[in-house]
């Protein structure tokens, strides 16, 4: 627990630095530059898909119908891009979490690393391809999560729980393998990744929830659509930062409990005491005798 919140608060501090705050900025320009291409090409079309299939279905007219007789029409307008967004959504999540494990978590790692842990050797136990691949399959199995879990969101207490044990345990997957990567050998990282399990899956939990946070902006965006455009990069720069406290937190957890597990094995045959040899007379007799 020692661990766990010195981790926390130290990850919180790295949060102002003002290079911290200059690197968030990288994947915000990569974020943005995809969500206004998505939009520019894809916005119209998703809209009058989701307005088809809204005018498909009975439920929903009669709904309309409703809502018409109550002076409430103009609601029928604002349903489609709700539905847009709302689907969207995750997926900007899980490409802001890419986008800052690819582009700010080497550099974070290394701002940790020369603060903290100038001397800490550098194993490579990881590589950049086994990390894309990793977090690519990891998403994957996210996104078909979110997918199957989406019916269940219209539960209020299972929308407050699935979403962010989802982001949870993505951001424990991809995170916990990038920040030991140049550092941990393959064998400390399982080893590091066996004892700290609980707390690391609790960490990206954590910062699941911060990511529901953004959630307001995405809410102020669906009454007042004029405003998206100004609306969307806030809330990317804001899961970007949020991202990047999470890439801190584990950055500072996984370095301190690597040093703290090499200290461990350093000092392991100090405690066992110097190693014992047989004397030299108890060698075994030549098969032979000499010619």
């Amino acid at each position: 627990m020692t661990l766990f919140l010195d981790s926390l608060w130290r990850a919180a501090a790295y949060c102002l630095h003002f290079r911290v705050i200059l690197y968030s900025l990288l994947p915000l320009v990569v974020m943005v530059a995809l969500g206004f291409g998505a939009g520019w090409f894809f916005w119209e079309p998703a809209m009058d898909a989701v307005a088809g299939m809204l005018d498909s279905w009975k439920l929903v007219n009669a709904a309309h119908e409703w809502l018409s007789s109550v002076g409430l029409s103009g609601l029928k307008a604002v349903l489609p891009p709700l539905v847009v967004v709302l689907v969207a959504t995750p997926v900007i999540v899980v490409l802001s979490l890419l986008a800052v494990a690819t582009l700010m978590t080497p550099a974070m790692v290394n701002l940790v690393a020369a603060r903290r842990f100038p001397s800490l050797t550098k194993l490579h136990g990881g590589s950049f391809l086994s990390s894309l691949l990793g977090g690519a399959a990891a998403t994957v199995v996210a996104l078909v999560a979110i997918v199957i879990s989406m019916p269940f969101w219209l539960i209020p207490p299972l929308v407050l729980l699935l979403p962010p044990l989802i982001w949870g345990w993505l951001t424990y997957r991809v995170l916990t393998y990038d920040v030991l990567a140049d550092h941990a050998s393959r064998e400390e990282r399982r080893e590091l990744v066996k004892r700290h399990r609980p707390a690391l899956v609790g960490m990206g939990i954590i910062t699941g929830y911060f990511g529901a946070a953004p959630s307001l902006v995405w809410a102020s965006g669906w009454m007042f659509v004029a405003a998206a455009p100004v609306l969307i990069p806030v809330a990317i720069w804001i899961y970007t930062l949020v991202f990047a406290f999470s890439s801190l937190w584990f950055a500072h957890f996984a370095l301190s409990a690597l040093q703290n597990l090499r200290a461990e094995r350093d000092a392991a045959p100090a405690v066992l005491g110097p190693r014992l040899t047989e004397p030299e007379d108890a060698t075994l007799p030549p098969l032979l005798p000499p010619l």
